[in-house]
């Protein structure tokens, strides 16, 4: 049972009714209060706790709050004796409950095996859940939780034998050739020898021609398949994934060994996922070269042009003198005002060489051809021959019909189009670049010259491939973006605008939102004046001042307490903490083999699993780790990473340990619990390169970025690896509502980066308050709630602009709602989403009624935030709380660059995750030694208000990251009060 109960769940959940009461009285008080304990549980959960002690405190005092009873009288309760069973059976009757019998289990399998929800999820926690709730529902007492984990294994059983039988059925002959080739070849003798299939289980490699044509490669193998179109309509990507991975973890030789039945449907699921992954790579890769065909070229024409300048010497000089004869006689003639300064033969020869020189956007298009016609042009075909592009808007056809245009000629020797054949132009070139795109020829006729055209197709391509306006057959990333939103919305809508706490009238929308601005600006208005930290100042176009916030005093004793968990605790080794931290929470038991059973025995794989855990999280490798004194090898390690270690499970330790740090709190030291995180990304150095390794144009160098969400607590609930050039808003929001924790989260600190008029809208449908510290401050400006209202805020007028379009957020309410449930539910991914919303599809209606939204949200805010020292304050030191934590990044993460040690994307993200989780485990054992040394009074007392204010969880003066790998499973720290 969870810890952790607000008042209005208790109310829900655990409250007594006229006749509970009634039934409970005329016993002792602690009778009544463990009858209670137990009907308020199996009204609630339809089972009876195992011990006493998993039953909630606040659930006990909440009931014997109701009886008028104390608490304490729980504790006398005699649970396991006489007593408890007598009562255990007078509420199974009086509940209508009886125990489980042995034929119960056949048909409780059968049910688990014919339910719908196998084909969405195979975790042991969802179809625990859902079988409790079916027990409840046929009035049957659960079983012990072996015999009813094992009652799940049995009909996830029956249902994956009838699945991997129907798919073999339903494969054509030719696609079960085409798989079995991946694990066997037939050479000339007619016998199998083995196969490796590594290849298609390779990321993409470097960015370039090369490493395109790889995955175009792979592409067209996996495509060979021909997998038909509903052979996996049934099951979600969830556990499609599950199959594949199986694949990834297996050798050639063990899929060999399942029946065809099994390999067949594991092989089907891997080439369906993988297909949709190399479909998304070849699109990615396509997107960053034409990028870098472009930037190079317009770096190289930059170079140049400065080349230029600095070659001729006194070019600024001459300018300068030009400019001041001009001024200082404008009416005479240029032969005796200009040719006096500089001689007309220095004027004929700068013209001479700018003419040369050319104009700039030419020159740039001058170099991409050159770059596109020797190097990049034979990707084109290849491209074409294995995506299919398609566009569900009329306006991007040209675009399509360009491309099949290119395609048609990809073979022939022709420099330009036959003059017979249409080629589209409008809509598909861009303005400047159509001048060199449709030359003219001796006869005077107008032709279009193919290699310019195609690169002007490309271009626009990837413009429309970015904003989704076109998109690929058999992709997930670029797929058709009607599929991002919730199919089931018009027969649903009650419930989606419901959910998201929205009205169903789109005029009650935008008038709430309207009165609330209106309110907001008429207090900033008001209370400016008595504002001494805040100014708006005449300007020409008005400028907002805030004096830096006053300096608060430093804490004196947080160093001494430090010293002191030092001198109790010694140094203590990072691994000992993530070890003590499994011990207590259990997290390890997340890790489930990915095979159909498990050898291991439990105390070996636990071992195992967290000196892999500590391998990636620290960046040290599973090879240096294995060296420790520990007795397990290399190759066990090995084996347990590639089986058991998954993003999944890592995702669900992760949420295990930042429930038990918020269930371990004690809020007389922490306070209560905060709803509030931090947001921010960090560079993470990489040594090769893969789709998400990027330049990174602010902190130098090549790398990806971590974005992390850590709340106040210094405990960090999500993470992301993301490209440095990806979306931070979209990350944003994809932590606020992907967190896997108890937390409730209801509002964000960000910086600049993370912040955006579209990121404002999303954050206010979805319920969350964004709460920026923008660089650009002074800049701002507050958009007006209606036409003519300007002086309604007098002290406000610099920095007012023009009102909001309130009809445009009216007319695409709807849409608006479908878009951030399709956020909520999952059902694309929140980049994909915010892709479509960007300022270069600015003619998007959905997107320019984002923006109206976005811009009333945040004029919202920064009254808010002008108006409230504490705000600023708030955010101020939310994020340097997400500093310190990137920080700690450095010091858990071998190596001084923090670079990962590998180029593969997936050990990438798997070793975030694994810092994510040994970064949590430092925090929840820290927590602990804190709340133990405060247990003392005198240490308690010794705190100021400055120490109360700086304490926290997250520091490590006393813990020993890396040195003689040494994991003892029966040593324990000394003990720590939880």
């Amino acid at each position: 049972m969870r810890r952790r109960w607000h008042s209005e769940e208790l109310i829900a959940n655990f409250s007594l009714s006229a006749e509970d009461r009634a039934w409970l009285s005329g016993h002792s008080a602690a009778v009544q209060l463990g009858r209670a304990v137990l009907l308020a549980c199996m009204h609630y959960e339809g089972r009876f706790p195992n011990q006493a002690h998993d039953v909630s405190v606040v659930v006990v005092e909440y009931l014997a709050q109701q009886l008028g009873l104390a608490a304490s009288e729980f504790a006398q309760y005699d649970w396991s004796g006489r007593r408890g069973q007598m009562d255990r059976e007078a509420i199974r009757k009086r509940l209508g409950f009886r125990i489980i019998r042995r034929e119960d289990y056949a048909d409780l399998a059968r049910w688990l095996s014919d339910n719908q929800l196998l084909h969405e999820t195979h975790e042991m926690g969802d179809l625990r859940n859902a079988l409790l709730d079916h027990l409840r529902g046929q009035g049957l007492e659960p079983p012990s939780a072996k015999q009813l984990d094992r009652l799940i294994r049995t009909g996830l059983h029956e249902f994956e034998m009838r699945l991997f039988q129907n798919t073999s059925e339903r494969l054509p002959a030719k696609s079960k050739v085409a798989l079995d080739a991946l694990v066997y070849t037939d050479d000339a003798e007619g016998e199998y020898r083995r196969s490796d299939i590594a290849e298609l289980k390779m990321d993409s490699g470097k960015l370039g021609v090369k490493g395109i044509l790889q995955e175009i490669e792979r592409l067209s193998r996996l495509q060979q398949v021909e997998l038909p179109d509903d052979l996996l309509a049934e099951l979600t990507p969830n556990i499609i994934g599950r199959y594949a991975q199986r694949v990834l973890a297996e050798a050639p030789r063990e899929l060999r060994r399942h029946p065809s039945a099994v390999r067949y449907t594991l092989l089907a699921c891997f080439c369906w996922q993988r297909r949709q992954q190399v479909t998304d790579n070849v699109v990615r890769l396509l997107i960053q070269i034409i990028h870098r065909m472009n930037t190079r070229a317009e770096t190289k024409v930059k170079k140049t042009f400065i080349e230029d300048v600095v070659r001729v010497t006194g070019k600024h000089q001459l300018l300068y003198q030009l400019a001041q004869a001009a001024l200082t006689d404008p009416e005479g003639s240029v032969r005796d005002v200009i040719f006096s300064v500089v001689d007309e033969e220095t004027l004929r020869r700068l013209v001479k060489e700018f003419k040369a020189s050319g104009d700039y956007e030419e020159q740039v298009y001058r170099t991409l051809r050159g770059s596109y016609s020797q190097h990049y042009r034979r990707m084109v075909p290849e491209i074409l021959k294995v995506l299919t592009f398609r566009s569900n808007n009329r306006a991007y056809q040209p675009v399509i019909e360009a491309l099949e245009l290119i395609e048609r000629y990809a073979k022939s020797r022709q420099i330009t189009y036959p003059a017979q054949e249409v080629v589209p132009i409008r809509g598909v070139i861009r303005p400047g670049w159509q001048s060199m795109v449709v030359e003219t020829n001796a006869e005077g006729r107008s032709q279009i010259n193919r290699i310019n055209y195609e690169m002007g197709v490309l271009s626009s391509l990837r413009d429309r491939l970015r904003s989704k306006e076109i998109w690929v057959e058999g992709a997930d990333h670029f797929r058709n973006p009607d599929t991002d939103l919730p199919q089931d919305f018009e027969a649903h809508r009650g419930h989606y605008y419901e959910t998201l706490n929205q009205p169903l009238a789109a005029s009650t929308f935008t008038s709430t939102l309207k009165r609330a601005m209106h309110q907001s600006l008429v207090q900033f208005n008001e209370r400016l004046p008595n504002n001494p930290l805040v100014q708006i100042l005449q300007r020409p176009l008005g400028w907002i001042s805030v004096s830096p916030l006053p300096a608060q005093p430093e804490p004196t004793q947080l160093r001494y307490l430090k010293a002191e968990i030092e001198q109790r605790w010694s140094i203590v080794n990072l691994l000992d903490m993530l070890k003590e931290t499994d011990l207590r929470v259990g997290f390890s038991l997340e890790f489930k083999s990915t095979a159909s059973r498990e050898a291991l025995d439990p105390a070996t794989l636990q071992k195992r699993l967290l000196l892999c855990l500590y391998a990636l999280g620290t960046n040290t490798g599973l090879k240096q780790v294995s060296m420790g004194d520990h007795g397990e090898s290399y190759e066990s390690l090995r084996y347990v990473y590639e089986r058991y270690i998954t993003h999944a499970s890592l995702r669900n330790a992760i949420g295990q340990v930042v429930n038990a740090t918020l269930e371990v709190r004690q809020p007389h030291i922490w306070g209560e619990g905060s709803m509030a995180c931090a947001a921010d990304a960090r560079k993470f150095g990489t040594w090769g390169e893969n789709l998400k390794t990027e330049w990174h144009t602010r902190y130098g160098g090549r790398g990806v970025m971590i974005y992390w969400h850590v709340e106040r607590g210094s405990t960090a609930v999500y993470s992301q690896l993301k490209s440095p050039s990806s979306s931070e808003v979209a990350s944003m929001i994809e932590g606020l509502v992907r967190h896997s924790t108890d937390m409730d989260l209801n509002r964000t600190y960000v910086d600049s980066h993370g912040q955006s008029e579209v990121g404002f809208a999303f954050c206010y449908l979805l319920g969350y308050d964004l709460l920026p510290r923008l660089k650009n401050l002074h800049n701002q400006r507050l958009s007006l709630p209606e036409r003519g209202e300007g002086s309604a805020y007098p002290h406000l007028q610099p920095i007012l602009t023009k009102p909001i379009q309130w009809e445009l957020i009216q007319q695409q309410y709807d849409q608006m709602i479908r878009y951030a449930t399709a956020i909520r539910l999952g059902t694309a991914e929140t980049e994909a989403i915010l892709r479509r919303f960007t300022r270069a599809n600015v003619q998007h209606p959905t997107y320019q009624a984002l923006a109206e939204l976005g811009k009333a949200v945040k004029t919202m805010f920064l009254c808010h935030y002008l108006d409230s020292e504490d705000l600023r304050r708030e955010i101020h030191g939310g994020l340097n709380i997400i500093e310190s934590w990137n920080s700690a990044n450095r010091f858990i993460f071998y190596g001084k660059t923090v670079e990962f040690g590998s180029s593969q994307l997936k050990v990438q993200e798997l070793g975030m995750l694994a810092l994510h989780l040994l970064q949590n485990s430092l925090v929840y054992m820290n927590t602990l030694m804190i709340q133990q040394v405060l247990s003392d009074r005198d240490w308690y007392q010794r705190l100021t208000t400055a120490d109360w204010r700086g304490l926290t969880p997250l520091f490590h003066t006393h813990v020993n990251p890396y040195g003689l790998v040494r994991l003892d499973m029966r040593e324990r720290l000394p003990f720590l009060v939880a």
